[in-house]
């Protein structure tokens, strides 16, 4: 029998199972370990960052602690990306191209094929997957934008924000932007309020800054030998071009000169640092930029201001990043962390002429006048602006290269790269020309620590890793770069470089590839793309074009969308033109989404069930946006009001005639829409037409500021200066009713129906 029994052992990697402790031998598998002595992992990226915008890369701008790092490091001068955030992070954090991954544009886009679902796919695990099974710890804290927009609320799904992805913490943002004074803050999978308020000093660059000093100090704590990847993006230099006052008085006076000068000051440091070849050509401006000396004095006033504002930002980031260097020394872990400063785009000229006080004009297609622009000069940079600058200093930002972000000319795809590492690279402050791409980062963190990519990831198989390692360069700087080919496509515009020469055209939306007229570079000679060869040599211009089409049945680059970003937007946040049927819905006080119903274009009716006890029962019913664009449903001094800001410029408010009563009561509100944009509104108390008046203008995309849909309270800043944010209301609001399926409700009719059935 005992032999019997023994026989039903089981013997495996976790020991020798028997019936008793006795006849069972334990064992303790041992824990995935990160290579012996594996340095520690940062990524630092910065937002719209143009070429020449941090010191060491030819500003003015006060950028000692990055400018430290590429002193200890090395600075590379050919380095490019992918001209929008989304997709060069994506790359970034695989070391795949973006069209190959499915993010080939912004994350808030699904075109319905395969090179643009918004999200990265799972057969291209992240770094961040890669180093938690290799035995690293894992955090991010700032921006993500690699999720897609529905998927961002409450309800997820999770599997493409952080935590899905290989982080073990994230605290910042998941969109493209936010204010950074009233930011919209998730911790983990869930939506956080910030520590403090704008009013009591908060600013996200220091609140992140924060976070990811704890992350490290508590890690290392917990686990002394355990190595770590931080994943730091700032949500600097994108708009809003916020920063505490006291950075942007710093600079008060010190771009007075104009764009052109401080363009041609920043183009000779450049030269001196040997940032660019001695001899490059400052090209033309960009069109649609005017001379500074031809502008009218409010013109220099307003312009100037707008890129203080950016200087301060930038100092401000640079000041917060200094003190994770100087944490990483303080616990010494500096000579043993790789530390990667990047850029993921040129510097952005999406604000136009006059820049704008408040950006959301720009995402909704509407240009900011300069009148409209020098009404909020005083208070530029900060939490009541959504402020962004010129073109003319996105221009100087991205000297001595042409154009700006989603432009594939270098002006959008030529940014800085610093990679810091004591204990590999010996020639501190050294430059390297060698021509590469943001996909080549992954591998070379990758070689550096020492380990290869897994070939499956939660069990998904892997695509290999299309980026190669630049660790070849750190001993050798005359070595022939690796990288002798890379294409890029970015909102129809296409572009391909291969073996020193550069083939671009810029696609005008709608029209026919067909007719679009490519550009030849040779990039040997030409640093900033001013010398167009295509009349000289259009069989090496052919010759590109052909290998364009191939790489681009690589890399999964096509269906080609020639489709414009304004309306690739319109058709995700939905089609102004075929609005799409919408379910009812009933929303519970306290509901909050990051993005509400698409009420945009269409007839709808909010009803809500309350009860007030008494006068001072008030407050928002239901909300969203923010100080920049929204509405809200609300009531005060016992009048029921629906509010509806455009743009932060323009209050369509409708208030009722009579009291709204104590007790119980049915409060309603009915858009009709009788035109593109705009509309006629009701109110209603009990079923009674209480107000009405016309909304003469709505927006077209999205509201602003991060503010969101939110019932029971206004979030973040108000919609409307007729109260104070959140304005809670205070009593009991049971439910909030949309009616949206059938067009706006007929509440006295309904009201009338439901009664006669009791």
């Amino acid at each position: 029998m005992a032999e019997d029994r023994f026989s039903r052992y089981v013997i495996n990697e976790h020991g020798t199972v028997g019936h008793t402790l006795e006849e069972t031998v334990p064992s303790w598998p041992e824990k995935v370990k990160a290579p012996e002595g594996a340095p520690n992992v940062v990524y630092i990226v910065l937002d719209d960052l143009g070429y020449a915008q941090i010191g060491s890369y030819g500003s003015t701008i006060d950028t000692p602690n990055i400018d430290a790092l590429a002193a200890g490091g090395l600075r590379y001068t050919n380095s490019h990306v992918t001209a929008i955030c989304s997709p060069t992070r994506a790359s970034l954090l695989t070391g795949r191209n973006p069209h190959s991954i499915g993010m080939s544009c912004v994350s808030d886009l699904n075109t319905g094929y395969a090179h643009t679902r918004g999200k990265i796919s799972k057969e291209t695990g992240l770094i961040s997957e890669i180093l938690k099974d290799s035995g690293y710890s894992t955090f991010i804290s700032g921006k993500w934008h690699l999720a897609p927009y529905e998927d961002q609320s409450a309800a997820g799904p999770f599997d493409n924000w952080p935590l899905g992805r290989g982080f073990e913490h994230f605290y910042g943002f998941l969109g493209g932007g936010t204010s950074q004074f009233e930011p919209v803050l998730h911790q983990d999978n869930h939506e956080v309020l910030a520590p403090k308020s704008s009013a009591e000093g908060y600013h996200i660059t220091e609140d992140l800054t924060d976070r990811a000093i704890g992350y490290i100090r508590d890690q290392k704590a917990a686990a002394p030998d355990k190595p770590f990847f931080l994943y730091l993006a700032y949500g600097a230099t994108h708009d809003p071009h916020h920063a505490p006052k006291a950075y942007i008085d710093k600079y008060k006076g010190k771009f007075d000169e104009g764009w052109d000068k401080i363009r041609e000051q920043w183009f000779e440091r450049q030269k001196q640092l040997g940032i660019v070849p001695a001899n490059t050509k400052l090209p033309p401006a960009n069109d649609g930029v005017q001379a500074w000396d031809s502008l009218s004095a409010d013109q220099r006033k307003l312009y100037a201001k707008a890129q203080e504002a950016f200087a301060g930002f930038l100092d401000h980031t640079d000041y917060h990043i200094g003190r994770v260097i100087q944490f990483l020394k303080d616990i010494g872990q500096f000579d043993n962390t790789i530390i990667v400063f990047i850029s993921d785009n040129g510097a952005s000229g999406e604000a136009g002429e006059h820049g704008t006080w408040n950006m959301l004009k720009s995402y909704n297609g509407i240009k900011s006048t300069l009148e409209a622009n020098l009404a909020h000069i005083d208070e530029w940079g900060g939490p009541t602006t959504n402020n962004h600058y010129p073109a003319g200093w996105a221009q100087a930002g991205n000297t001595p290269l042409k154009l700006y972000k989603t432009w594939l000319h270098a002006g959008g795809v030529k940014t800085p790269l610093i990679i810091h590492y004591p204990n590999k690279i010996k020639d501190g402050g050294g430059i390297r020309q060698q021509y590469h791409h943001v996909i080549d980062v992954m591998p070379t963190v990758l070689e550096l620590i020492g380990i290869e990519p897994q070939p499956y990831i939660n069990g998904v198989p892997q695509q290999p890793l299309q980026g190669v390692s630049l660790t070849y360069s750190f001993d050798d700087a005359t070595a022939v770069t690796r990288r002798s080919t890379q294409y890029y496509e970015m909102i129809g515009h296409r572009a391909i470089y291969h073996e020193g020469w550069k083939a671009v055209t810029n696609h005008r939306a709608g029209s026919r590839y067909e007719d679009d007229v490519w550009e030849l570079y040779n990039l040997d000679a030409d640093f900033s793309e001013t010398t167009n060869l295509a009349d000289v040599h259009p069989d090496k211009l052919k010759e590109l074009i052909d290998k364009w089409w191939i790489e681009a049945e690589k890399y999964g680059v096509l269906p080609l969308d020639g489709r414009s970003l304004w309306d690739r937007l319109k058709q995700s946040f939905g089609d102004e033109g075929n609005v799409p049927p919408m379910a009812n819905h009933t929303f519970l006080n306290g509901t909050r989404f990051l993005r509400g119903p698409d009420l945009r274009n269409r007839s709808f009716t909010f009803e809500a069930s309350v009860e007030r006890a008494s006068n001072g029962d008030e407050g928002v019913l239901v909300s969203e946006g923010s100080r920049f664009g929204g509405y809200s449903f609300y009531i005060k001094d016992n009048q029921l009001v629906f509010v509806y800001n455009y743009l932060g410029e323009i209050y369509n408010v409708i208030a009722s005639d009579i009291e709204v009563p104590i007790g119980k009561s049915t409060l309603a509100f009915r858009y009709t829409k009788t035109g593109e944009h705009t509309g006629a509104g009701k109110l209603f108390i009990n079923g009674d037409q209480a107000g009405e008046g016309i909304i003469e203008k709505t927006g077209a995309v999205m509201f602003g500021g991060g503010g969101g849909f939110t019932v029971g309270k206004n979030y973040l800043s108000p919609i409307t200066p007729a109260y104070e944010a959140p304005f809670v209301f205070k009593g009991i609001l049971s439910k909030v009713e949309l009616y949206t399926k059938n067009g706006a409700r007929d509440i006295a009719a309904d009201l009338a129906a439901e009664i006669a059935s009791e």
